[in-house]
């Protein structure tokens, strides 16, 4: 049995050396131990073709494929029914992990049993190469959820164990893209913890516009996942503006927006 079961779903992403970059950044980790499980998400172009030919009968590799496209929260929870790890990582199909990431990972969480799951630092790059890095505290409290995710989800590994105790992924409209938002402050609110290396494990492609693209009524969903999971943490009222904060950033113009996060960056 694999130690490490990789979690990974794919929609509509044709660019086969895209992926290939991605599913080669799992396949070439200088820990070996692990099983890859891919899961196309009901994707309507050659996508699930190229994910085939990549993976080229490696048999640590098990390629799924939905009867229709459910989003990431439920593809995610179907390689987890198939998965036999003791650990879960994460990795998403336009992105590279460092090849020493799960490495690293699996060795904290074995010396750190008090932790349910690592995630790290992650490098920002796109066609033109890199142009920043996210970093997160290296000890997440229950306040530092006010502030938005603490970790990195795509980064991450987790105790198998703990993520099923919480029934996985919650499927629903208000997850559709804040599936991980909700499930650290779910994870948090049943006594787990959680810690960031302070190193880069991953590296995010991410064009520098990409927080255009964020259709307002997301922020509405993603509120409501703030305001549940704020009420599980204690954080309420006193939380109440950060539940109410994607609200006002989407209203704030795109040109202070960007020179806010060039600052960040």
């Amino acid at each position: 049995m694999p130690r490490i079961s990789i979690i990974m779903g794919i929609y509509n992403t044709p660019n086969k050396e895209i992926v290939k970059e991605a599913v080669d950044s799992i396949l070439n980790q200088s820990f070996k131990d692990f099983e890859f499980i891919i899961c196309d998400d009901g994707s309507t172009d050659e996508t699930y073709q190229t994910v085939k030919k990549l993976i080229n009968n490696d048999l640590r590799c098990i390629l799924l494929k939905n009867d229709k496209n459910v989003g990431l929260a439920q593809t995610l929870n179907n390689c987890l029914k198939v998965s036999n790890g003791e650990y879960i990582a994460r990795m998403d199909a336009d992105d590279v992990s460092v090849l020493t990431r799960l490495e690293e990972e699996i060795n904290f969480l074995d010396q750190h049993p008090e932790f349910s799951l690592v995630s790290g630092y992650a490098e920002l790059f796109d066609e033109y190469g890199i142009y920043g890095i996210r970093t997160n505290v290296e000890y997440p409290q229950n306040k530092d959820m006010l502030f938005g995710p603490p970790f990195i989800h795509a980064a991450m590994l987790i105790r198998k164990k703990d993520l099923l105790d919480l029934g996985g992924y919650r499927v629903c409209k208000e997850t559709l893209r804040a599936e991980d938002y909700d499930l650290w402050m779910r994870l948090y609110a049943s006594g787990k913890r959680g810690y960031n290396l302070q190193m880069v494990v991953y590296k995010i492609r991410e064009d520098k516009n990409a927080y255009k693209r964020r259709a307002y009524k997301y922020r509405f969903d993603e509120a409501q996942v703030r305001y549940h999971g704020f009420k599980r943490l204690g954080l309420l009222p006193n939380g109440l503006f950060y539940v109410i904060k994607p609200l006002i950033v989407g209203l704030i113009p795109q040109s202070i927006l960007k020179i806010l996060r060039n600052e960040a960056i």
